[in-house]
Parts: structure tokens; sequence; C-alpha cells
């Protein structure tokens, strides 16, 4: 125990820096929540193809788990997250030349490329931590760290509307009335403001990558066999059915998210510019990490199931109740919707490895891979708010708490077929 003890005091940099990279690939993310209406002006987009920019970003998610995962298992944690940084520095540093074509494709390759390099930080991130230093301490370590990316969810919102939203919005009447030209210019210049927030997350990631390959990091090998077959998975449906139920989770929340400033604008409330809206997504990231605080204590309380049935219940009739209001106070509703999907991961994670003995490793890439949520839902919202009008839309986060509900109920009983 001693020796574990002076590890973990003799490497404090390796471990701040693994939690500082958490706390930016974060923050980028929820960028996205202010890139979203950014593009659809400057790019002068629907609200399904801006809705685009989620399913590049998480889309990204789900094809990469796995190849990251197989690469840091040969390379090692060093070697995974290094590359990690490298990719996601090409991805940030193409927003360069997106902008200079205001070519909504290259944005979103930009977006893709950006999301696999987080991908591999974020397979590599967690069980690193977790190992880096006395096992005693993991479960704190992993809290701390977590809390960090929370801080960065929190204040990106905010950061990006300030580089990338107006103070005062500028109405689509006003844009009519330019000449072609006028508007040419007005969008290439709308365009540019991205260059700045994501070419200083290219140098960014690019120091941290350097930093990383100079300085020493403990190598830590996994002691345990893993299972790798995904046909035995399949005896396991309460396993299967919780891949199901993280990509409801998530789908819902970045669908929320992802549309809320859109959702505002259709309120009409004097003086809540874009920019003033963005405030409701860090008040909802904010209340995210309140409850991921505050749920290790509730959760010795209460049983995860009742748990989960009570943050889905209490999501689902938050945005219902948000349909029907109006006003600021419909802004409120789903910003708080944050305080009761913040503890659905943790949860639905744990249901859904119970009693998998060595499949436990892969049914966790099958749940890191139900992320692919967010790149589906928001698509569905932006199909229906273009046909129906945005507040139809809030329907599938709906649906996905719905089925959230089912699986507290019953999905997660297991019922092993073998």
């Amino acid at each position: 125990m001693n020796g574990t003890s002076k590890r973990t005091q003799r490497f404090p940099v390796p471990l701040l820096i693994v939690m500082s990279l958490m706390f930016f690939w974060n923050m980028s993310r929820n960028i996205n929540d202010i890139l979203i209406p950014h593009l659809k002006r400057a790019c002068q987009l629907t609200d399904l193809q801006s809705s685009l920019v989620q399913s590049a970003f998480f889309g990204a998610y789900f094809l990469m788990a796995l190849p990251a995962g197989m690469y840091i298992q040969r390379k090692g944690y060093k070697a995974g997250m290094i590359a990690g940084l490298l990719i996601a520095l090409l991805g940030a540093a193409l927003f360069y030349p997106a902008a200079e074509t205001r070519y909504y494709p290259l944005f979103l390759g930009a977006l893709f490329i950006m999301a696999a390099g987080f991908t591999f930080l974020e397979v590599t991130a967690t069980p690193y931590i977790s190992k880096l230093g006395d096992p005693d301490e993991a479960s704190s370590r992993l809290s701390l760290s977590a809390a960090m990316g929370s801080v960065g969810a929190t204040i990106a919102p905010y950061i990006g509307s300030l580089m990338l939203l107006h103070k005062e919005d500028i109405p689509e009447s006003v844009m009519k009335n330019y000449s072609a030209e006028q508007l040419n210019v007005f969008l290439s210049n709308e365009a540019s403001l991205v260059k700045l927030p994501y070419i200083s997350l290219a140098l960014l990631f690019l120091a941290m990558s350097i930093l990383l390959y100079f300085i020493k990091l403990p190598s830590i090998k996994d002691e345990t066999p893993v299972q790798h077959s995904f046909k035995n998975i399949f005896n396991y449906p309460h396993t299967l059915l919780g891949v199901l139920s993280v990509l409801c989770y998530l789908g819902a929340e970045v669908g929320i998210v992802s549309f809320l400033i859109r959702y505002s604008q259709s309120l009409h409330i004097q003086g809540l510019t874009q920019q003033k809206a963005a405030l409701f997504i860090s008040l909802f990231m904010g209340l995210v990490l309140i409850g991921r605080l505050g749920g290790a204590y509730v959760l010795k309380k209460i049983v995860a199931p009742r748990m989960l049935l009570i943050s889905a219940g209490g999501a689902l009739v938050l945005v219902f109740l948000a349909i029907l209001a109006n006003g600021y106070f419909s802004m409120f509703l789903l910003s708080c919707v944050g305080l009761f999907t913040s503890v659905m991961y943790p949860v639905i994670f744990t249901l859904s490895i119970r009693g998998l003995g060595s499949y436990t490793k892969t049914a966790s890439s099958l749940l890191i891979m139900g992320i692919v949520g967010g790149a589906l839902v928001p698509p569905l919202m932006g199909y229906v708010s273009d046909k129906a009008g945005i507040r139809w839309s809030f329907i599938f986060p709906m649906i996905c708490y719905l089925y959230v509900i089912f699986y507290a109920i019953s999905g997660h009983q297991i019922k092993n077929k073998a």
C-alpha cells in the first residue's frame, strides 16, 4: 500500500494533465450547442441540416470507440492520449479552411475528426485515472475528474456564445434586404468567427501532446483477462436493453441542449437574444454538475432502479410541461432537465453490466457505443422542427425518457439466456 501511495505522489503532473484533458474535451464538445445556431446562420441551413453537427460528432464516437480501444490495448495509455490529441488537433485546424470556404460538409468533417480524437482520450482517460495511484482512492479521483469535465461543459456554452453569437440578434428581415454581395460578405464574416476559438484549441492540443510526450508516465497494464466475444453478450438481454437506454438518455440530453437556443427564438421573448439564451444551456450543464456531485450521496439512500425511474420520470414531466408553457418558465423547465439526467448514465451503466463476469469490459464497449444516440435524436428533432415547428420536436426526448422508464421498471432485470 505504501508503494502505491508513493507512486501516486510521484505522478501528480500526469494526473493533473489527464484531468485537464477531460476538462478541455468536455468544453470543446459542448461548444457544439452554440455552433449549431451559428452555422445555421453562417451556412444558411435548415434545422435538420444544422443538427448534423451532433451527428458528425457523436457518430465519430460510435465508429471509433472499438478501434480506439484496440489501439490503446496494443500501444498503451500514453500513446492513446497523444494520438487522441493529434487527431483532435487536425480536426480543430480544419475549421480554418472550412470557415474560408463556408463549405458545411467540411465543417462536419472537421467535427468528425475532432471527435475521433476525443474518443481516444475518453477511452483512455477513465481507466488510466482509476489505475494511476492508490486503488482505494480510485473513486475519488474519478469523481474529481468527472467534476472537472462537467465544469468544462458548463462554461463552454457561455464562452462559445461570446465568441460566436452577437449581443443583439440580426433579424432575418434585415438579412433579406442585403444585396447578394452584402449577404456574401456578412455570411463570410460570420463563418470566420470560428477561426479564433478552434485554432486556439488546435494549439492547445499541440502543446498538451508535446507535454505528454516528454513527461514520464507510469506504465499500466490490464491484469485481468478480457472476453471479447460480442456474440455471448446476446445472452444478457438486460445489457442490450441497457445499450438502448444509454442511446435514449444521451440522445434526449443532446437533443434538448442542441435546440435550446433555437427554441428560445420561437418563444419570442423580449430581450432574450441567442447569446443570452446560451446561459440556459450553461444552467442545464451546471445542474448536471450539481446532480453528479450529489448523486454519490443520493444513490446510497435510493436503490439504482428506483433512482433511474425518478430521474427519467422527472425529466419526462419537465419536458412535457415545457412544451405546454411559454416564456422564461418554459426555458427554465427545460434547463432543469439537466438535474434529472445527471445520474442516469452511471445508474444505467451499473445496471447493464451486472452479472457479466469476464464479459464486463466487452459490454462496457457496447455501452460506450450507445453514445450514438447523440447523433440520431437531434436530426429527428430537426426534421420535425422543419416540418411541424420546433415545439413538436421535443416529443422525441419524451419518447426517449419513456423508454428509460421502461428500463428502470423491468428492462434492467437479469434474464440470462445461457
